[in-house]
């Protein structure tokens, strides 16, 4: 290989390797790595619910599982649902909700209410992280999940 060759290999390998360092994806401040989380074919329990910057935490109930086939399911903390959900990439739609019609408590049934606002108000980004996902729409309200043990 002639010096001319090898000095552009050089250079090129200088060039890269820390930008391939400065775009990982470890936490700076941790020294540990993200590793991105599925956010179908997993079993989530709703934590909590913050609307309008007041947080309700969610009852025991509440669950929700995205399948990898486009079908949604869980419990808003009373009645059971379904639905259609369209995932494309930390992004989630999710369709109409349909329910059973189970009366509950009316502190479980004012969270039912505005946790099936929140999932069907329109897009939802996703950031699942270290058995956490949270679902955030575009007026900032956010559902807080983790990953039920399995």
């Amino acid at each position: 290989m002639n010096r001319h060759k090898q000095r552009m290999i050089l250079t090129v390998a200088a060039t890269l390797v820390p930008l391939t360092v400065a775009c990982g994806t470890g936490k700076a401040d941790s020294g540990s790595v993200s590793v991105p989380q599925p956010l179908t074919g997993v079993d989530w329990r709703v934590d909590s619910l913050t609307v309008a910057g007041t947080t309700r935490h969610a009852p025991a109930a509440a669950h929700l599982r995205i399948g990898e086939d486009g079908t949604a399911a869980g419990n808003l903390g009373c009645n059971q649902f379904s639905a259609r959900a369209t995932v494309h990439g930390d992004h989630i739609t999710f369709g109409a909700l349909r329910t059973t019609r189970m009366a509950c408590a009316p502190d479980r049934m004012a969270f039912e209410r505005a946790l099936s606002r929140a999932l069907t108000t329109g897009t939802l980004v996703a950031k699942a992280d270290d058995g956490k996902l949270t679902l955030t729409d575009g007026a900032g309200d956010r559902i807080q999940l983790s990953r039920n043990a399995e």
